[in-house]
């Protein structure tokens, strides 16, 4: 829930949508959707293809009309004063949009001419945005010969000439390197921590994970769960620890031990469901220990953003096969940490 000022009012949001409704014929693609973003934030909007992330962007930029609905951006209703909103946000798509016969600078100094910035305005804030993304090296380069990464940083550099206070992004590191993709979630830190709000939509969960202060998951044209990342996570369940033994003597001593782990008869192994805290995982040791038996190994796994996607889209159940992260530590270590 957003905080309280004082006297009870809420803060204005940078981003607020209340039943927002689209179809095309007998395809729905939002069927009520909801969204309060506060200013200076990331919100990462997680879903399938199809779920209706780019229609969502598209409404909140003005580009396409909801059926029904209401929508306001940076103070402004979409519908009412949509030329207010355009002044306000700036959107970078899941392609760059570059004139690939201009250079770096003149693809800048053509979104300023657009903006009517004017001459001296549009040299300068194009002089500070080559700074900014790196790219003042290559600043008299045509755009046809960047590499996917520059170009992206290009595109973003774009959206920036009229100082927006809201970002949407559509996907933006689609197609790129992981070390380009970290650069662009540099970039986006950067961004808000200079006070810009930041719509993105990806189907990279380790983007939104690393990025976003709230995420919304979206699919079939609804919000099925909203929160943070490690709320999210939560409501998962298929936290363990599994366990692994050096000889079947060991492993049936400890399966009577746990009698409701999950066995594992091939590798010998158990798995104990638990948090794998510090006091779960000493715990877990010292039980083990009474019962004079000793693991050759273990390893804690805990559900991720797959889970919580596979989980809650398409269908999905917490059934469906996890994807954990597995972390191996030794035992002893653990045991003395806890301690």
């Amino acid at each position: 829930m957003p905080t309280l000022r004082l006297g009870g009012q809420q803060p204005a949001a940078a981003v607020f949508a209340t039943d927002l409704c689209k179809s095309y014929g007998d395809k729905t693609v939002l069927d009520g959707i909801d969204l309060r973003i506060p200013p200076g934030t990331v919100f990462a909007l997680l879903g399938p293809n199809g779920a209706g992330k780019t229609t969502t962007v598209q409404i909140l930029s003005t580009l396409i009309s909801a059926d029904s609905g209401r929508a306001q951006v940076a103070g402004h209703d979409v519908v009412t004063s949509p030329d207010g909103v355009r002044a306000a946000i700036g959107v970078t798509g899941q392609f760059a949009a570059l004139d690939d016969l201009l250079t770096a600078e003149e693809n800048l100094l053509l979104m300023a001419d657009l903006l009517r910035l004017g001459k001296r305005e549009g040299r300068k804030r194009a002089g500070e945005l080559l700074e900014r993304f790196e790219i003042a090296d290559v600043a008299h380069k045509r755009a046809a010969f960047f590499s996917g990464g520059m170009r992206r940083r290009l595109d973003l550099a774009m959206t920036l000439v009229g100082d927006p206070q809201v970002i949407f992004l559509d996907e933006p590191t689609t197609g790129l390197d992981p070390r380009s993709r970290r650069t662009m979630w540099e970039t986006v830190r950067s961004l808000v921590a200079g006070g810009v709000t930041v719509f993105l939509t990806t189907q990279y969960l380790e983007e939104a994970d690393q990025l976003a202060d709230r995420i919304a998951v979206l699919d079939r044209g609804r919000i099925v769960a909203e929160g943070t990342a490690d709320e999210l996570k939560a409501q998962i369940p298929g936290s363990h620890v599994r366990l692994r033994f050096s000889g079947p003597d060991e492993y049936e001593r400890a399966a009577a031990a746990f009698p409701g782990a999950a066995r594992d008869d091939d590798q010998l192994a158990l798995r104990v469901a638990g948090d794998g805290g510090l006091d779960a995982l000493r715990a877990l040791f010292d039980r083990l220990d009474t019962a004079g038996i000793r693991a050759t190994g273990f390893s804690v796994h805990t559900p991720d953003l797959d889970d919580v996607f596979l989980a809650l889209t398409g269908g999905g159940s917490t059934n469906t096969a996890l994807h954990v992260k597995e972390t191996h530590v030794n035992e002893a270590h653990v045991k003395e940490t806890a301690r």
